[in-house]
């Protein structure tokens, strides 16, 4: 395919010689998406606020080398498995398997090596959209078949679509996601405890203390995860709830009502006065508030990332899936396309 000067360029190198581009989606006034091919990231997405400024409102890294060396996901795309698999474990077809392992003994997002640090190929790219490609071989983290994943991101009026595929030469599991961080006040403008928060979730799933479900869901009534009403996200990360204190905040999945393409949640700043709806057509959302940023890693204004400094809102299938029959299956079978989409709708508040 031939380069457009104007939407692709060489971002950096990786280890091995390999460029990674980066490609420009979108146009003023509407939203503006950079898109890494390391990872099929969302580098910067920037949007209008209610005040009149135009800002970049996802996290991101400078660099290669600190995009490679992070173990945040910022702004990645996330498979094989997103989220975790209990132990690394799981049956399959009645086959004992055994992916590898990085998150306190447990398979995060794939494990150590995730689509997220991957080198992914440009199918296509228009004024308003890019088509990303990754083949995932068999064995790869331990996941049986061979993997084709493809995400189409797609800027139309004030939103923002993603659309992810993924089709297997033998049974697997996939569940895939984007792990962009928001802050609508901008990135590197501070934590987001000030946002406004709606979770469309009657339902959440408690996890133990390495993030692991510890049975069935739970209702969000009188906890600080009752997001059903519009609240801020600061003090709910700051109660003695023991789900809060052992994951530091909140990083949990909650169950969406409803199915098919429906809101899932909504996030304001009063502050810019944006704001953006979460639709998704998926059972669940992992709202994860960047408990675990620590300052050690770099940011796309030349700042450091600090706990709280954006909030990822992570539509997928239900934590350790492969382990719970009763719950959406992730299984993709030979002949089958796994699909999930999420769109972010923009907009701005009086």
């Amino acid at each position: 395919m031939t380069r457009n000067p104007i939407h692709d360029r060489v971002f950096g190198q990786m280890p091995d010689g390999r460029d990674v581009r980066l490609v420009t989606i979108g146009a003023e006034p509407g939203p503006v998406v950079e898109v890494l091919t390391l990872g099929a990231t969302v580098h910067r997405l920037v949007v209008a606020g209610g005040d009149g400024e135009r800002r970049n409102v996802v996290l991101g890294h400078p660099d290669v080398e600190e995009r490679l060396a992070s173990g945040d996901y910022i702004g990645g795309t996330i498979g094989r498995y997103a989220n975790r698999i209990a132990g690394g474990r799981f049956t399959l077809d009645g086959q004992d398997l055994e992916v590898r392992t990085h998150d306190r003994g447990n398979s995060l997002h794939g494990g150590p090596e995730g689509f997220d640090v991957r080198l992914w190929d440009v199918e296509s790219l228009e004024a308003d959209e890019v088509v990303l490609s990754l083949i995932s071989p068999d064995g790869d983290q331990g996941f049986p078949g061979t993997v084709r994943a493809t995400v189409r991101y797609r800027v139309q009026g004030n939103t923002v679509r993603v659309a992810m595929e993924a089709t297997t030469d033998a049974p697997t599991v996939v569940n895939l996601t984007n792990h962009a961080y928001l802050n609508l006040d901008g990135e590197g403008a501070g934590t987001i405890d000030g946002h406004e928060l709606v979770v469309e979730a009657d339902e959440l799933t408690p996890v133990d203390g390495t993030g692991i479900p510890t049975g069935g869901h739970a209702p969000v009534d009188d906890t600080p995860f009752d997001f059903r009403t519009k609240k801020p996200i600061g003090p709910a990360v700051r109660t003695e709830h023991p789900q809060v204190v052992d994951a530091r905040g909140i990083d949990h999945n909650f169950v969406v009502r409803g199915s098919g393409l429906r809101r899932a949640a909504a996030l304001t700043s009063p502050k810019t006065r944006a704001s953006v709806e979460l639709w998704s057509d998926q059972p669940g959302l992992q709202v994860y508030t960047g408990n675990f940023l620590d300052g050690t890693r770099r940011s796309t204004s030349a700042g450091r990332y600090r706990q709280g400094d954006g909030v990822a809102l992570e539509p997928q299938l239900f934590p350790d899936s492969p382990n719970r029959p009763e719950w959406p299956s992730a299984t993709l079978r030979p002949g089958e396309t796994y699909a999930a989409h999420l769109e972010w709708r923009f907009g701005t508040t009086t």
